[in-house]
């Protein structure tokens, strides 16, 4: 037992802790990929939308010098002297500027290079501006043989055009675009249509050389783009790429796969010591559980032994009380006799006082007191016989209304002498407007007569014969049900008996003082009646039992 017991406990939980650690990384590691992704993608969106805005406000900047002066205010040296001194001021990012006419002549020009005069005319950018207004060159060397791009914008007057023209400082906006910082091996660069460096890369790749990572441009798309691709070493790389608003240039963020998921590498680490740490804890909590389930079983037969004997003491106790009823039974029969007797002297007196034959004396009157006491207990004894009897007979339950404002006192009177041997106050508490209710009297009579022993019993435990309070109130619900109580201030139970209470065989009295089937029975009844009973205790206070039975409906 001990064998299959362990082997269970070991197979049993591992076969659904290795599951859940399964699925949990099989969703773990899609949930990660699915965040470093979505991180990768709003990194390049965001960089994307600062590239883009960095670019369209020095067009801004130009348009509104375009706007606020003419050709020949510009022409002069001076004006473009102040107008570029105001940009530089707006951003630092310009280099120089400079005014071109429709034939391509550096009419005019502000920078540290001598350009005035140099023929831009077959230039592609200036051939690009003429025909689109605007235009943002590529990287290239140009008159000053320094890699470079420019701003170009194209403005017509008296139906001849001239052109605006800066240059962005491609330091200021190649660190614009290599701040992006993503773990330790993440990077950000910007290539032309032809795979051409806009700006330099961290791991190698200088202005104007062709990217060694052979990227998809054959066609810009919208939006994001994630991939894993391996570089020109051969190392894999998680890439996003997005194409800029002028679609001529893609920024490109790429990371080293190994360190865009380092936290997976993280997590199958600590799940594969998460198992051996389970697996572990499960293999010992089996031995240890297994230890306590055997022990626990041998002490289950020592209880069944134990119940054995109990069930034993509970049958002869029954045997008992059914033998206290044919006692009573017996006994009523001499006392009827008795009682004939006793009402025989009665009337024999009452003739001899009538005829004076008996004269008053104190010794006559003492004599009537006695025959008057012998009544009085004649009767008491008649009517203990005749709860006994009524208590112990074996009947069908047989359901009737019941009053509960004249049977609790009924009821509670068949103690009233017990618990005032005991010097226990004895209160009842019961409402005018109590209804009635459709239950067997004598099954009452059996749950409240335990719950009034065991009270007492409590209170002696605690009081001995002074001090001791036993209240029965007996009152309405709104809930359409009657509500009794039986409240002492005895002992009380403890926390870890008092859910143990209604269980059968369970008693915390000493052997030969209970069964442990008294309130089991009295649960069972008050269950069976359609109503709930609970308890509520507190050690060293006392204990009230509750039972809750439905009202008759009127």
């Amino acid at each position: 037992m001990r064998k299959i017991i362990l082997t269970v406990m070991i197979v049993l939980p591992f076969i659904p802790f290795v599951l859940v650690l399964a699925i949990g990384y099989y969703y773990f590691t899609g949930s990660i990929e699915s965040k470093t992704l979505a991180s990768m993608q709003r990194i390049v969106e965001d960089h994307r939308e600062m590239i883009d805005s960095f670019l369209m406000e020095r067009k801004a900047d130009l348009a509104f010098v375009l706007s606020s002066y003419t050709y020949n205010d510009l022409a002069d040296p001076e004006t473009i002297y102040k107008v570029f001194e105001r940009l530089q001021k707006e951003s630092p990012a310009f280099v120089d500027l400079g005014v071109f006419n429709e034939d391509g002549i550096h009419v005019a020009y502000q920078g540290p290079y001598k350009l005035v005069g140099k023929d831009y005319g077959n230039e592609e950018w200036f051939k690009a501006v003429l025909s689109e207004g605007y235009y943002i060159s590529d990287i290239f060397l140009g008159f000053r043989r320094i890699p470079h791009f420019i701003i170009a914008l194209a403005k017509s007057e008296n139906d001849k055009k001239w052109i605006l023209r800066a240059t962005i400082d491609t330091y200021m906006f190649n660190d614009l675009v290599r701040k992006v910082r993503i773990g330790k091996t993440g990077e950000a660069y910007i290539l032309n249509a032809q795979g051409i460096f806009q700006t330099e890369r961290r791991s190698g790749g200088n202005l104007m050389d062709q990217a060694p990572d052979n990227i998809d441009r054959s066609t810009p798309h919208e939006g994001i783009k994630t991939f894993i691709m391996d570089d020109a070493r051969g190392d894999k790389y998680l890439f996003a790429t997005t194409w800029l608003k002028n679609k001529k240039w893609m920024l490109v963020v790429r990371q080293e796969q190994a360190d865009a998921f380092s936290a997976l590498r993280t997590a199958s680490y600590l799940i594969l010591i998460i198992i051996l740490l389970g697996g572990t804890a499960i293999v010992a909590a089996a031995f240890y559980m297994t230890d306590r389930i055997v022990k626990r079983m041998e002490r289950a037969d020592e209880e069944k032994e134990e119940l054995g004997h109990q069930l034993v003491r509970a049958t002869r106790l029954a045997e008992l009380g059914e033998m206290a009823a044919g006692f009573a039974h017996e006994i009523n029969n001499p006392l009827q006799i008795i009682k004939s007797e006793q009402s025989l002297m009665e009337a024999l007196f009452g003739d001899l006082k009538e005829k004076g034959e008996l004269k008053p004396s104190p010794e006559l009157e003492e004599l009537l007191d006695s025959m008057e006491q012998i009544k009085l207990q004649i009767n008491r004894c008649a009517q203990i016989t005749q709860q006994i009897l009524k208590f112990g007979r074996q009947t069908e339950p047989v359901s009737v209304d019941v009053d509960f404002r004249t049977y609790i006192p009924d009821v509670t009177g068949m103690i009233a002498k017990k618990a005032e041997v005991h010097g226990i106050a004895l209160r009842q508490e019961i409402s005018d407007s109590t209804p009635l209710v459709h239950a067997d009297p004598s099954q009452l009579q059996q749950v409240f007569l335990n719950l009034y022993n065991n009270a007492i019993d409590a209170i002696v435990a605690r009081h001995g014969s002074s001090g001791g309070e036993l209240t029965v109130s007996v009152d309405a619900e709104e809930n359409g049900k009657v509500r009794i109580s039986v409240r002492d201030n005895g002992t009380g139970i403890s926390p870890e008996n008092l859910k143990k209470v209604f269980s059968p065989f369970f008693t915390t009295k000493p052997v030969g003082k209970g069964t442990g089937l008294g309130l089991s029975v009295c649960y069972g009844i008050i269950d069976r009646l359609g109503g709930e009973m609970e308890v509520s205790s507190e050690k060293g206070v006392g204990t009230t039992f509750t039972i809750r039975l439905p009202a008759i409906k009127t």
